[in-house]
């Protein structure tokens, strides 16, 4: 899995669009806009469309307008840039996005090459769909591109991008996209299925430690063992960045999804993990436990939540430890009456 070669054409004259500024897309498009350009000087400056004007409007005041425009509409974007990057919410989305731009597109169809990279994380079957959508549409290329990182990760353009899709295609996003974005590409060849499947076996294996950590966690604060120990062995004996964040956070109760990767999406990604699994008659039971986690604590955090307790506006899927403490007898989100339950459990 190498990174496509450096195509020989230059993308400095290339227009790019941006749909979609969450979490990782209002990232994304920032990166690209200001380290972008800094790489190619002569990059028209990006155009960016959101569902929200609010994080388009905080986007230009952050790269400035010489970096950077917004977009009335999805379909200006699709009219007017030579690659379109799309980062939204979830399959539906997606779909009914794609099925505005190529209306938009089959009534003005394009001259030129056009190139949508789709980065959302999306069940591997919706690519066919995609593809469908805008197959009739001539010059027109599919990338899909999800990406592994964080929202930290991604503010510091450290993201892995898995691709699959049109070769040529893929080597002019490698050089649009890196350092800028990302700092490297893991090329999953030219089947669209395969750049998302792969990402579903990525986020397996990080929902997977973030389970097994929770339920530690939760074994030690019934055995009355203080969490820092646990968060210490991990440090000690097991120490990959991405499970000492997420340990950290689980100590010290760090849920706020609207600075992480919020429970929705990671209740969808368990889903399409397990949907994905069944079709390949492979089973991954942690993953089944996980999904029933998330949704437990979902249901505790929307509790809190009508009852005016709710911390954080969205719940990071890490939260999920709330699901495992209520399953062991503790309070899902109150640590304070850890130490009556150990007695109970004594006497």
């Amino acid at each position: 899995m190498a990174t496509p070669s450096t195509s020989s054409a230059s993308p400095s004259s290339k227009k790019i669009g941006f749909i979609g500024l969450g979490n990782m897309g209002y990232l994304m498009a920032r990166n690209m806009a200001s380290r972008g350009r800094a790489n190619f000087p002569d990059l028209p400056p990006i155009l960016v469309w959101n569902r929200t004007d609010d994080k388009a409007k905080h986007l230009l005041g952050e790269v400035g307008q010489d970096n950077a425009s917004i977009a009335q509409s999805p379909e200006q974007i699709a009219n007017e840039c030579d690659v379109i990057i799309t980062s939204l919410a979830n399959d539906d989305v997606v779909k009914a996005i794609y099925q505005r731009i190529a209306k938009t597109l089959r009534n003005n169809p394009p001259a030129q090459e056009r190139v949508f990279v789709e980065m959302s994380t999306i069940y591997p079957t919706v690519t066919g769909e995609l593809d469908t959508i805008l197959s009739q549409i001539p010059h027109i290329h599919l990338v899909i591109c999800p990406v592994l990182g964080t929202p930290a990760v991604a503010d510091k353009s450290q993201l892995m991008l898995l691709m699959s899709g049109n070769h040529a295609s893929k080597k002019l996003l490698s050089q649009l996209l890196v350092p800028a974005v990302g700092r490297k590409v893991m090329d999953l060849g030219e089947d669209l299925e395969k750049a998302p499947t792969f990402k579903l076996i990525a986020n397996s294996l990080i929902l997977g430690n973030i389970e097994v950590m929770a339920e530690a966690f939760t074994f030690a604060a019934k055995a009355g063992i203080d969490g820092q120990n646990v968060s210490n062995l991990i440090t000690e004996y097991f120490p990959a960045p991405g499970m000492m964040s997420y340990a950290d956070k689980m100590l010290h109760e760090k849920f706020d999804g609207n600075a992480g990767f919020n429970i929705d999406g990671g209740i969808k990604d368990a889903s399409h993990i397990r949907t994905l699994t069944a079709r390949h008659n492979c089973p991954m039971p942690i993953i089944d436990v996980a999904h029933q986690h998330l949704l437990t604590a979902r249901a505790l955090h929307l509790e809190r939540e009508q009852q005016g307790q709710a911390l954080f506006e969205r719940l990071d899927w890490c939260g999920l430890i709330a699901g495992a403490r209520a399953g062991a007898g503790l309070s899902g989100f109150d640590r304070s009456k850890d130490a009556s339950v150990q007695r109970e459990a004594q006497d």
